[in-house]
């Protein structure tokens, strides 16, 4: 009877090896299974990304090419409607479209627009009319410029910091926060030339 039990207990030994092993060839062929479709994802996200740098190419294509058919207005009046802007261009040629730029909190003019042309050789027309007067104002006529993603061309020495007057957070006119004194005089900061960071 004891080596019945032994025989037994060999045999079932046996066979939760066996089942052991194909559950290892099961997760095996899982997991292959689950690499190819990864692979197959990982070749579509490659052929999207490629799509989508071609078409961010063609889009930075346009826009320097509308760029180039675009003059800056600035000093322009708040009151100005864009069809008054397209009445004082229009002698330079045929006009596109005349955008009037708003204030994103307060949607009030910026006093700035841009005037884009029919073609590029009508922008050298319309930079004739800089320091004409628009609803009693000189307005400053520019070619558009194209922004560059990731290059800014700010002026001065960048952002500030907390260095000399008009240079950072503490100096300015009307004196602010002094670091030494360890007091606090009061008054309006103010905006010094080449002050920090102002972001409107």
């Amino acid at each position: 009877m004891s080596d019945t039990n032994h025989d037994e207990r060999d045999v079932t030994g046996e066979d939760h090896m066996v089942n052991e092993e194909g559950n290892d060839e099961e997760e095996i062929s899982a997991m292959k299974k689950r690499v190819a479709e990864m692979e197959q994802e990982a070749a579509k996200l490659r052929e999207m990304h490629a799509a989508l740098e071609e078409r961010g190419q063609e889009v930075s294509e346009d826009r320097s090419d509308v760029d180039s058919r675009s003059i800056f207005v600035g000093n322009v009046d708040y009151s100005v409607s864009p069809e008054e802007i397209q009445a004082h261009f229009q002698s330079c040629g045929s006009i596109n479209r005349v955008t009037i730029l708003l204030d994103k909190f307060t949607g009030q003019p910026k006093g700035y627009a841009y005037v884009e042309f029919t073609e590029p050789s009508l922008v050298a027309q319309a930079l004739v009319l800089n320091d004409s007067v628009l609803k009693g104002r000189n307005i400053k006529v520019t070619p558009k410029r194209t922004n560059i993603p990731g290059l800014s061309r700010g002026r001065g020495r960048g952002r500030g910091g907390f260095g000399g007057p008009g240079r950072g957070y503490y100096g300015g006119r009307g004196g602010g926060y002094a670091p030494r004194g360890g007091f606090y005089r009061g008054g309006y900061r103010g905006r010094a030339r080449g002050s920090g960071f102002n972001p409107y």
